[in-house]
Parts: structure tokens; C-alpha cells; sequence
């Protein structure tokens, strides 16, 4: 029984409690046990978690706490994405701060006033210099998985509180959005699809 994920390589609480709001928004559920700030749940152990779930797609998050290469987030990511069970729909690639030495191409970036932009945005949302480039700590792996979209933002749930989930988490919210228009399970009253739903559709 297969099941269809978008991934955030942002895990802690602020980012934790953004996923969460966008997700009951749209009806995609946020796989809590997945938060952290490093991951602390393996890729197996995801699987095992992710395939459980009564609706899809599953937010799923992964972080690094910052580690410099492939961290604890970024092996159960590629765990995650390679497994035959697991359809991924995209990926939410988090910016952190510019001198992060690892990177990721991106399709698209969302930046701070809820702009599409081709380029990167840093830690604070703002549009960089590099054309679809985004450096976070958690980003490394994206560019070696086959993913069919890849969004950028800011540091959600944050972003000097245009992103805080009282207000709704609009950049995570938009950026779930956008993947879900991309892989076509977009829809105005989207409320989320459990199996029994898909069956009768």
C-alpha cells in the first residue's frame, strides 16, 4: 500500500508548528513524530510511521540541526524517497544562513511577501543572488534524489513572524500548494484523500 509524501528539511518547533497549521488547512497530515532539531527517527522507522497514515500526501519533515553534510535528517530523507512504498510528490527546501556550505537546485522559490521568484531566498525570505539555488542544512541530498518539484523559502514558521502559525503559515501553506497543483491532486476544496476516497474517485 503505497503512500504519497512532500518532504521539508526543517524540522524544530516553529517549522514544526507552521507544517502543522498549512497541513490542516489543506487536509494533508503533518507526521509529528517526524519533527526534531536533529531528526531523531530513522528512515525505517518513517516508513513504518508515514504508511500508517489514513490520508495523504504526508508532510514529512527531516532536519540536520545544522550538522555539515549528510546528517541524521538527510539519511532518513534519502531512506524515505528510495523506498518502493513511498511516492513523493516534491520537496519544501528551507533556507538557512548564507554561509551554509551546502546547496540545492530548486525549481522556485516562494519569498516573503508570498512572491514566486526563479531565484533563491535567504533565512529571512528575501530573493538572493543565485538562479535557482537555495543553501540550507538540510538541502544536500534534494539534488541527488529525482524529485518532480523542488520549492524553496525562507525559514518557515519564522520569517520575522509572516510565516508564524497564528497567522496562519502562509509561505508553508503556499509552497504545499504549489506542489500539490504540480503533481495535479490540487483542487479549490482540497480537504485531503484517504484510500476510500481515491477508490471511488
Amino acid at each position: 500500500m503505497k503512500r504519497q509524501v512532500i518532504l521539508v528539511t526543517d524540522g524544530d518547533k516553529y517549522a514544526t508548528e507552521a507544517v502543522v497549521k498549512a497541513g490542516e488547512q489543506l487536509g494533508c497530515p503533518a507526521l509529528l513524530c517526524s519533527s526534531g532539531n536533529p531528526s531523531s527517527m530513522n528512515g525505517k522507522e518513517l516508513v513504518e510511521a508515514i504508511l500508517q497514515c489514513d490520508k495523504e500526501p504526508v508532510l514529512v519533515m527531516f532536519d540536520d540541526g545544522g550538522f555539515n553534510g549528510v546528517g541524521s535528517g538527510e539519511s532518513a530523507l534519502r531512506y524515505v524517497v528510495n523506498h518502493p512504498d513511498i511516492i513523493t510528490l516534491g520537496a519544501i527546501a528551507v533556507a538557512s544562513n548564507s554561509d551554509s556550505k551546502e546547496w540545492t537546485h530548486i525549481d522556485i522559490a516562494i519569498d516573503r511577501f508570498g512572491e514566486l521568484t526563479p531565484y533563491g531566498v535567504d533565512k529571512e525570505g528575501y530573493p538572493e543572488h543565485d538562479l535557482g539555488r537555495l543553501f540550507g542544512d538540510t538541502v544536500y541530498s534534494l539534488d541527488e534524489l529525482d524529485l518532480p518539484v523542488v520549492v524553496g523559502v525562507g525559514d518557515i514558521g519564522k520569517l520575522r513572524g509572516v510565516d508564524d502559525a497564528e497567522h496562519g503559515a502562509p509561505i508553508t501553506k503556499k509552497a504545499i500548494e504549489l506542489i500539490l497543483e504540480r503533481s495535479g491532486n490540487y483542487r479549490p476544496e482540497y480537504s485531503g484523500l484517504s484510500r476510500a476516497d481515491k477508490t471511488t474517485d
